[in-house]
């Protein structure tokens, strides 16, 4: 089995108690915290360079406290997961299906989109600085 199989298809998930189920979850936190936080290295250092382009390059200040913030919001969006998967099991219970996997996939993706975001974002305000 691949670490792509084991982290994002897992087709066993038959999770026997709510103790299994925030166990599936934290025992893949380390890779999206791990993911996430290489995809805003990567972000604030194209920001960079994109602040440093001619013309009017600008001096780029790494707002280490909205990094920061944005770490401890990704975790508390990742712990909606959890909750959710929780909730769903106690609403259905036995008939619940296995939505973890399905949830973890689509809030990997939405996490990873949106801190890449400021890639295309700074990318077109070198775009307005350059044709203004």
């Amino acid at each position: 089995m691949t670490a792509v199989e084991k982290y994002f298809f897992t087709s066993l998930y038959y999770p026997h108690n709510g103790w299994s189920v925030i166990g599936w979850w934290e025992s893949r936190r380390p890779l999206f915290n791990l993911c996430v936080g290489m995809a805003g290295l990567v972000s604030l250092g194209a920001a960079s360079v994109f602040a440093h382009l001619p013309p009017h390059p600008m001096v780029l200040r790494f707002p280490w406290t909205a990094v920061l913030l944005y770490g401890f919001l990704a975790n508390a969006g990742y712990s909606m997961g959890s909750l959710a998967d929780l909730l769903l099991r106690r609403w259905l219970g036995d008939r619940a299906p296995a939505v973890a996997p399905a949830l973890f996939r689509y809030g990997f993706v939405f996490s990873l989109g949106l801190t890449l975001l400021p890639i295309p974002l700074a990318g077109l305000g070198w775009l307005f600085r350059l044709f203004s």
